[in-house]
């Protein structure tokens, strides 16, 4: 994780670590072996910020430059491959846990941006695929409706933490307050709607119009 502070570097693992477990609670679904846990549970992860370094140019990606990375994220899979029997409702659990990711990624995302120069508004996207890449990979592998698609709020609040980050920052609000700031905001919104079953109105479908000149 060359380039970042301890600050970072601590948000950096504790993201990994819970994105791995929620990857790793799909799994558990799923009833694959320990293999299949910590694959899911990397791929998790590291998938959004890796798309993140690519689209910046940050080569290598942050995670070849910092091995202790991949143990997190094993140790993670691993711990929920023997406790996942434990937990009641791993759905909600998985909920609760990307939720947790969600806002982590959206923020450390921005941040990693704008210390990569990228322009505000860029940065907010980045962020945004900083926290949502690994959960759609994870999805898509395991045969799973992506929770980006689902009827309910989920890359609004990436968004909106990560928009609010750069809005803290542009105030301008000093990092360490504004990095948890933010992250609360992504987490409220995405926590309301998973408490609230909130959701965007989805689009529905009218009567076709008649045309007097198609007979």
């Amino acid at each position: 994780m060359g380039g970042l502070d301890e600050a970072l570097r601590t948000l950096d693992l504790v993201a990994v670590a819970v994105f791995a477990a929620s990857g790793a609670l799909v799994a558990s679904r799923k009833q694959l072996d320990i293999v299949g846990f910590v694959l899911i549970g990397v791929i998790t992860g590291f998938g959004g910020g890796t798309l993140r370094d690519l689209l910046l140019g940050r080569l290598p990606v942050f995670w070849l430059r910092a091995p202790e990375l991949i143990g997190i994220a094993a140790a993670a899979s691993i711990l929920v491959f023997f406790t996942a029997h434990l937990v009641e409702s791993r759905f909600r659990a998985l909920l609760w846990a990307d939720a947790v990711g969600l806002a982590l990624y959206a923020v450390l995302g921005t941040e990693i941006a704008l210390l990569a120069g990228a322009d505000p508004w860029a940065a907010a996207l980045l962020g945004v695929v900083t926290a949502t890449g690994g959960g759609i990979i994870r999805d898509v592998v395991c045969n799973e409706l992506p929770l980006i698609l689902r009827r309910e709020i989920y890359i609004t609040a990436a968004a909106a933490a990560a928009i609010c980050y750069v809005a803290l920052r542009l105030a301008p609000m000093p990092r360490d307050l504004a990095l948890p700031a933010a992250m609360l905001v992504g987490f409220a919104i995405r926590g309301a709607a998973i408490l609230r079953g909130w959701s965007l109105p989805p689009y529905r479908a009218r009567p076709g119009r008649d045309y007097p000149d198609r007979r």
